[in-house]
């Protein structure tokens, strides 16, 4: 497995577009289409917040065959909280954009995201999803990655290499993350050759461990997705023990750099927070632990402003599910022991200078209650998060 430069087209058989249909004031991208020569097998993880919006349930019904073709994605305006009409207008972008594709409606998925309680621009959407289609090719990669975005400043894509097959992943995602399952929208295609329920095992398994570990404002969407396709056309299949691990460990290696990114990338944030967790007395103890210690907005606030609060940390530690005895916690900053046995430690002024001139901060935690592990990532609180959401109408 290595890493190579790509796009979500790099698989074989994998064309996209990102073009301007007007839904965004700005100007800027905001229709995405990935497209398939050939149906896929496929597998999704949606968002469990109990106000979905009308994209995600048209979508959840359309991936219950395991098979897909194409995804149409747009930005500026989720589609959620618009009743009855949000469903028909999702509806609506499958068939315009089956019947320009030339592929089965039943093989076609749907997400959108931006502003919450609008409802689409539909004759934009209509006219452009027509457009994007005649604009698909292999180099639309990178315009697809673009076109998904609403507050995020960079695109988010990343491209492996395995053996003879490629795989691919995209992501949008800046705030409103906290899932319960998955993050923002994030879509990944590879020309492997996988059978729809075991892609949906590893997608979920992966999920657990990437998307799931992840907050940038502890708030969940109401239009998370993870969509995967694979199209087989490598010829390179997924069946015995070895492949399987093979895949498993490139998509989670796909799924953690795309979540790693959102951190980095979340509103206003000025530092990556990566929370390791290690010696917990079982997985969900670790993760719980990771997860409770980069969603505090006290201990975020105090990483913006260079504090060492150490204090922050061990009462999210202690306010999460996990078993252990406070008196034997150690805590260490980029490698710089800050808690010991639960107590403080001296740390020198040019210590802290040096853990805060990094733009990606790790804190390792001890727990020395078992053998568990469990990563999370995070960012800082800064003005510009509050800046950001004062002013973005949802």
């Amino acid at each position: 497995m290595k890493k190579i430069k790509g796009s979500i087209t790099s698989p074989k058989g994998f064309t996209a577009t990102g073009i301007t249909c007007g839904i965004k004031k700005s100007g800027k991208k905001d229709l995405a289409i990935i497209y398939s020569e050939i149906p896929c097998s496929a597998a999704a993880v949606f968002t469990t917040n109990k106000f979905k919006a009308p994209p995600i349930i048209v979508s959840e019904k359309q991936m219950r065959s395991g098979v897909i073709q194409a995804i149409v994605a747009n930005s500026g305006n989720a589609n959620a909280a618009t009743g009855k009409q949000g469903i028909t207008d999702a509806w609506e972008m499958v068939d315009v954009a089956a019947k320009a594709l030339k592929v089965l409606k039943a093989n076609v998925v749907v997400t959108s995201t931006g502003i919450i309680g609008k409802l689409l621009p539909m004759e934009k959407i209509v006219p452009g999803i027509n457009r994007a289609v005649n604009n698909l090719s292999k180099k639309g990669g990178l315009d697809a990655a673009h076109a998904i975005l609403t507050t995020d400043k960079i695109e988010k894509e990343i491209t492996l290499k395995v053996g003879k097959y490629t795989i691919s992943g995209i992501a949008k995602g800046s705030g409103m993350i906290c899932p319960n399952m998955a993050t923002m929208h994030a879509f990944i295609t590879t020309d492997a050759k996988i059978d729809s329920a075991l892609l949906k095992k590893l997608l979920k398994q992966a999920v657990d461990v990437s998307f799931n570990m992840l907050s940038v404002d502890n708030c969940m969407s109401t239009s998370d997705c993870v969509i995967a396709m694979a199209n087989g056309m490598s010829g390179a299949e997924v069946t015995g023990h070895k492949s399987q691990e093979e895949f498993k460990k490139a998509l989670d290696h796909i799924c953690i750099h795309l979540a790693k990114e959102i951190a980095r990338d979340g509103e206003g944030a000025t530092k990556l927070i990566e929370a390791k967790v290690v010696n917990a007395k079982s997985i969900s103890d670790a993760r719980d632990a990771a997860k409770m210690i980069i969603s505090s907005d006290l201990f975020k606030a105090a990483i913006f402003g260079k504090d060492l609060n150490w204090g922050r940390l061990v009462g999210a530690l202690g306010a999460s599910k996990a078993l252990f005895d406070q008196n034997k916690v150690d805590v260490f900053a980029e490698g710089i022991q800050i808690v010991a046995d639960g107590g403080e430690l001296d740390v020198s002024r040019s210590q802290a200078k040096k853990i805060f001139k990094m733009k990606n901060i790790i804190f390792r935690v001890d727990l020395k209650a078992g053998k568990h592990s469990a990563e999370a990532w995070g960012c800082d609180l800064s003005y510009d998060y509050v800046k950001i959401n004062a002013r973005y109408h949802t």
